[in-house]
């Protein structure tokens, strides 16, 4: 048996294979295994990237359950590569469509609700809620930050529509939940690019400020594009900008240094505000806090 031929392995089929603990514990120090909870151990290096490891974490849980559960929530949203920021991700979870039998383990969530054949797909050969599904799912049992962050993304990258959202929470109707996912989804939109702009969004809602225009496009005086803007409030001429690091690596494109891309980024905001616009900033650290950034785009937007 060579362990590199498939992704996971229990410790019984590699003892029956004839590997002792000594070699096992050998074959971790040389990276061809890694251990991810007692007695399951995938092929390759110890894993470090959460969502890499709840993804590993999803699969084993499958294996171990009987056939008819449905890797579903935080659990789908990772094997769809959907953000998962602000959900738990210590134990995999599934669905089974039958009326009970749920449970929640140390490792494994079991939910238990209706499941159409149409709302299951497969991931990398593994049965997963649909995107729809799974965003709904997760819109009802996750903080509502986390719900739209998934729902924005998922949208973006127009692995699912609105409508299709709207139809999937006609069929919740009635589930727990259901109001919760009403509101996140109601509040979801495509045009975020990131999880910071998505989070930016909540807290500029949360602190009573009028909603902005995602991703507005800022023209000068006789109709040329200057440029493109995370958020605008074109009546008040403010643009709010959410520069994260990940933005900035998102701009850098062949033959350019990030240095490069910080120059381009003042020379577009010198033209932005000579356009006659004013302009404020955050950072993901002050998202935390957003009070003091509430305060400025209040001022800017002459509020008080």
């Amino acid at each position: 048996m060579d362990p590199g031929s498939s992704r996971l392995y229990s410790r019984r089929v590699l003892h029956d294979a004839g590997y002792g603990d000594d070699e096992l514990r050998r074959m971790r120090r040389r990276g061809e295994l890694s251990l991810l909870r007692r007695g399951v151990y995938p092929a390759g290096p110890e894993i470090t990237d959460p969502d890499q490891r709840h993804r590993i974490e999803a699969e084993a849980a499958l294996g171990a359950l009987s056939d008819g559960a449905v890797a579903s929530h935080v659990s789908a949203a990772a094997l769809h590569r959907l953000p998962t920021w602000g959900m738990p991700v210590s134990r995999a979870h599934v669905t089974r469509d039958r009326r009970s039998g749920g449970r929640r383990g140390r490792a494994v969530h079991v939910h238990v609700s209706p499941l159409r054949p149409e709302e299951i797909v497969g991931v990398g050969g593994l049965p997963v809620t649909s995107v729809a599904r799974t965003i709904v799912d997760l819109a009802r049992t996750v903080p509502f930050e986390a719900a739209v962050i998934a729902a924005d993304a998922a949208l973006a990258r127009r692995l699912v529509s609105s409508a299709d959202l709207a139809l999937m929470l006609v069929r919740c109707i009635g589930w727990r939940g259901s109001p919760a996912a009403r509101r996140a989804i109601g509040f979801a939109d495509g045009r975020s690019e990131s999880v910071g702009e998505t989070r930016s969004r909540v807290a500029i809602a949360r602190a009573g400020l009028p909603a902005p225009v995602p991703q507005w496009e800022v023209t000068g005086h006789t109709g040329e594009l200057i440029g493109r803007v995370d958020f605008g409030w074109p009546a008040a001429g403010v643009v709010g900008e959410f520069d994260g690091r990940v933005k900035y690596g998102r701009l850098v494109g062949p033959g350019l240094a990030p240095g490069d891309v910080v120059f381009r980024e003042k020379r577009r905001e010198d033209a932005v505000r000579a356009a006659g616009l004013a302009v404020v900033r955050w950072t993901w650290e002050e998202l935390t806090n957003f009070n003091p950034t509430a305060a400025r785009l209040c001022r800017a937007l002459g509020l008080g």
